[in-house]
């Protein structure tokens, strides 16, 4: 996804009732009970492939691939219609967090039950979809994400899978929840969850999901998943030492921004007269 978002173009009331109209008017109102969310920038050469390997039922529920196309300047859009996936295309590059926003909640508002999200670069093995979906549809989990520590990985960038490692142990200690790897991109969690949780960053949002659903007591569960090499295209976030500069600053601003809520949260229903504030609701 693109870095280069401008803040003076960006009006996410107005944008996101806009394209959400616009998708309404071409697909419906309902959806299956699986989404499958693909945010996607510029990626015209992988996205077809990406959205052909996904099935149209996935451990005998149906599914839909609804592809954000965020700002896209190529022929993104088209292609992934073309193989067949539901396409909200918006005309302004907001970043990876905002457009999957949109995904979620038209799959929320369109009456879907889980939410899987994956890349639109074909890093992700959409056969593993099942792997990580399962434990939700199982309701031993409300929120499950791949790891490529647990599974394998075929990318060689040294510093990036130095990265993983320091990211991961960074969480785990200021969470306390063991997470091994931080970035993966293929989820599957209830729909609900998406609404619960406080969800801002435009870009970098793998951790402010992470975070945010252990944060509020979500059932966290990672599965062993591959990271493949990119299959076209190139990476939109930046080298090595900006994009860790800039993770690390939303992990350690959405813990303590969650650590803050959490507090106010415990104040309020210390206060006398007070009513508490009720959790979110959780399959068992």
């Amino acid at each position: 996804m693109s870095e280069a978002i401008d803040p003076q173009a960006e009006a996410p009331g107005d944008v996101d009732e806009a394209a959400l109209a616009a998708f309404t008017a071409e697909y419906g109102t309902r959806l299956p009970p699986v989404a499958i969310v693909i945010a996607a920038y510029n990626e015209e050469r992988g996205i077809g492939a990406v959205v052909d390997s996904i099935p149209e039922t996935i451990s005998g529920h149906e599914a839909a691939v609804i592809v954000v196309v965020d700002g896209s300047t190529d022929g993104t859009a088209a292609m992934a219609r073309k193989y067949g996936a539901l396409v909200c295309d918006v005309p302004v590059n907001r970043g990876q967090g905002a457009a999957l926003r949109l995904g979620y909640r038209i799959a929320r508002e369109g009456g879907a039950e889980y939410i899987v999200t994956t890349d639109a670069d074909g890093q992700y093995d959409s056969a593993q979809i099942p792997v990580v979906l399962e434990p939700v549809l199982r309701g031993e989990a409300d929120f499950v994400t791949g790891s490529r520590r647990l599974g394998r990985q075929e990318t060689y960038d040294r510093v990036r899978r130095l990265g993983v490692h320091v990211f991961a142990w960074l969480v785990s200690r200021l969470t306390g929840q063991r997470i091994t790897d931080t970035t993966f991109g293929m989820r599957a969690m209830r729909a609900e969850v998406t609404a619960a949780v406080t969800l801002e960053q435009p870009q970098y949002q793998a951790s402010e999901l992470l975070i945010g659903v252990i944060s509020r007591g979500y059932r966290v569960r990672e599965v062993p998943a591959t990271m493949r090499r990119r299959a076209a295209g190139t990476t939109k976030k930046g080298g090595n030492l900006v994009y860790g500069y800039r993770f690390s600053r939303v992990v350690v601003g959405t813990w303590w921004r969650e650590r803050r809520a959490k507090r106010r949260a415990t104040s309020r229903r210390g206060s006398p007269g007070s009513v508490p504030s009720p959790e979110p609701a959780k399959t068992k």
